[in-house]
């Protein structure tokens, strides 16, 4: 499995780069690794090689992974849509729900999470190029769905999420990305959160993957999330 540590040593080379276009380190930019079908040796090698954040979008397969991380801290991420019925099982394992995209999503994450006692922290996912096959806030709707949140005492916004369409030409999203920056702007300055959110705390722009990473970098991720340019073409 060399080719995961070569590939990784690539993707951090180009991760520095694109933040230091954007005036940051490489540091402040957090790489989580999608191991969607990923069978776990290969998920042990990528976590050996220093990768702390790990994606699925299926709980099943979060539940399947269980333990692969043995002794080493991870994080898990929850990305893709997340039915009401699998909210508990989400938030027994994820550390960052990716996909919060209804009140009524909302008001079932919230109400396991005063059960189980826990804040849960969530993004809210953006629907950026309008597309009827994703999922997804609408992007004039995104400041007020922020707001609404704040009735939720054991949710706190993170920050925001897009999946930009699958272009030949990165390029092409670059337009996307700096609207979800001006969104995550306007929602933090329009000083949406009173009670139990702190601005502070939403600090996290989630977007780009392994065909348009360094765009999203370059126009203010610092959060992206990559599969096959680690492990290679899915099973």
């Amino acid at each position: 499995m060399e080719y995961i540590a070569k590939n990784l040593a690539e993707i951090r080379s180009r991760i520095a780069a694109a933040a230091a276009k954007s005036g940051r380190k490489a540091e402040d930019i957090t790489l989580v690794a999608v191991t969607k079908t990923v069978d776990a040796e290969r998920i042990k090698e990528a976590i050996r090689l220093g990768v702390t954040d790990l994606r699925e979008n299926r709980v099943q397969e979060m539940v399947q992974k269980d333990g692969v991380n043995g002794e080493i801290p991870i994080k898990w991420h929850m990305i893709g849509h997340l039915q009401r019925n699998k909210v508990r099982d989400v938030l027994e394992r994820a550390d960052l729900i990716h996909s919060l995209d209804s009140v009524r999503l909302a008001e079932e994450i919230q109400k396991n999470a005063e059960k189980m006692g826990i804040i849960a922290d969530v993004l809210i996912e953006i629907n950026i190029a309008h597309e009827s096959s994703k999922f997804g806030v609408e992007p004039k709707d995104a400041v007020d769905f922020a707001n609404e949140l704040e009735k939720f005492g054991n949710i706190r916004l993170r920050g925001l999420m897009c999946v930009a369409p699958f272009v030949g030409n990165a390029e092409e999203n670059r337009e996307y990305f700096r609207q979800m920056r001006k969104i995550f702007i306007d929602i933090r300055e329009k000083d949406v959160y009173t009670r139990n959110m702190n601005i502070w705390n939403m600090n996290i722009l989630s977007m780009g993957m392994s065909n348009d990473y360094e765009i999203a970098i370059e126009e203010g991720a610092n959060m992206v999330r990559i599969g096959t340019s680690i492990f290679g073409n899915r099973q």
